[in-house]
This record gives C-alpha cells, structure tokens and sequence, in this order.
C-alpha cells in the first residue's frame, strides 16, 4: 500500500508559562505546583458547540502537534533509562516520524472557545489538534505491564538530592529574578542518573565531582553512595563572550549578564 499524505489542520493554539523545551514537565502531573494552561479554540468553525457538556469531566485528552521539533530517530534514550535506549515507540520522546503530542490534563474550566487545563507539559503557542474527555471506566489500566519500565529500579534506589546553601542562593536568585528553574531541570537527572555518558551532557571533573549542562547553564554537585550534593551554579558563557555578543544574541542573554556580575568565575573548594 502507497504511503498517503494527511493535511491536519490545527483547531486552536495553547498558551502555556514554557518558551522553552528543557523548562517543560517530562509528563503532567509532575509539579508540586503545577502551572495553568489555557487553550483558545479558533472563531469561525462554531467550536463554542462542541465544547458543550466538557465541563463535567475532571480530565481530558489534548492531542497537539510538537511545532519546534525536526527530525527523529528509530532508538532514544528516556531519563529512566539510564544508559540504556530504547525503540521510540515504547518511549514517550517528542520527537516522532509525525510529532503529535498526547497529554492529560485536568480541566479547571470552559468558557466560550477557551479552555483551562492544570499542569500542561506544552510550550506556550503550541497548535492543539484536538481535545477529547478523559473516561476513567474504559482508560484506566492501574494493573497494566508497563514493559521496561516495570524493570526500573524501585524509588527508594533513586540518588537523594540536596542543595548546598549557596546553591541555593544561586537558584532562588535565578527563579525570582528571571524566571529560569534550573533545579526543575537538573533534579530529574540527579536524581535519578547523576553519573556522566555520552547521551547526557555530564562531566566528571574529578573523583566524585560533576557538571551537568543545562541549556547555557552549569550545575555543578558531588555523588557519593546515593547521595547527590549540588554545590554551585555557574553560567556557560565566559566573560568574553557575553561582553563580545549583541545584547539579546545569546540564550538568556540578560540572566548572564547579570549572574557574572554577582558571581564573577571563581575556583571554589570541592571539599
């Protein structure tokens, strides 16, 4: 059978508080406290009947395209799986021969053509094909394998993180000021696959001391048994080259500026 193209045409648009893919939630559900989502649904295709009668379900289906992703491939490797890829198909990696997303969120309201979702896992502009109500009587497997994931080691094996007073100085600093989570980012990883390989920008600096990259940003921590320590935080830019760029050119461009002025690169002790 030949290949057949489809045309989707998108019904709305979602506005989220991400502009960036490594600030998003893995999955909903994740976030101590989760963020809302708001879906505006076009004019013109008389969507405010549709959304009649979904405001009586706690839960619903947003089936979205991912718009900022090019490319995939046959094999990926999930933040659980340590070292180990698997074949995408049996991930839940955004990037796909066709990037539709798939999230369940709860519904905190309908209003018109718009929509209130708690806890998206979606960046802000994020076109939405379609929203279908969640069914708890026919979707809901709490006995179901899970396959590999069923393999993973049990939660009390996870690396217990801390943050080192002056750490998290660093972060506070960095979430009130510009609005950049780094821990939300970093914790995922330190918690559960702290230690440096090849898929993970992860770097052992010394025994027992290591650097994750996170976008343009540098956490710095020590492992030991299943103890995990974050140290510092550093920017990934040099002095030169934020001097040297136009104003705006590099990723978070003003938060460096300003994070270099409160702590200039130093040699800090590693004990």
């Amino acid at each position: 059978m030949a290949p057949t193209t489809f045309t989707l045409t998108p019904i709305g648009v979602m506005q989220t508080p991400y502009s960036e893919k490594y600030r998003t939630p893995r999955q909903p559900g994740t976030l101590e406290a989760p963020p809302e989502g708001v879906i505006t649904l076009f004019p013109g295709s008389n969507f405010e009947q549709a959304l009649e009668d979904l405001a009586g379900f706690d839960r619903v289906w947003i089936l979205s395209w991912f718009h900022r992703n090019e490319g995939w491939t046959p094999k990926v490797l999930p933040p659980r799986a340590g070292s180990e890829r698997k074949g995408l198909f049996a991930t839940r990696s955004p990037h796909r021969p066709n990037p539709i997303g798939l999230s369940l969120c709860r519904l905190l309201g309908v209003e018109g053509r718009t929509i209130r979702v708690e806890d998206p896992d979606l960046l802000d502009g994020t076109p939405i094909l379609d929203i279908k109500p969640y069914l708890p009587y026919a979707e809901a497997f709490p006995d179901a394998a899970a396959g590999w994931i069923d393999a993973l080691p049990p939660e009390e094996e996870r690396y217990e993180v801390a943050v080192d007073p002056f750490a998290s100085l660093q972060l506070d600093w960095l979430r009130s000021e510009h609005g950049i989570d780094l821990l939300e980012s970093a914790l995922p990883v330190l918690a559960s696959h702290p230690l440096p390989h090849p898929s993970r920008r992860t770097k052992e600096l010394s025994p027992g001391e290591f650097v994750l990259a996170v976008k343009s940003w540098r956490v710095y921590y020590a492992v030991h048994d299943r103890a995990v320590k974050l140290r510092r935080i550093a920017s990934g830019y040099g002095a030169d080259a934020i001097a040297a760029g136009p104003a705006g050119e590099l990723h978070d461009h003003a938060a460096h500026e300003a994070f270099h002025r409160l702590w200039p690169p130093i040699e800090l002790p590693t004990t």
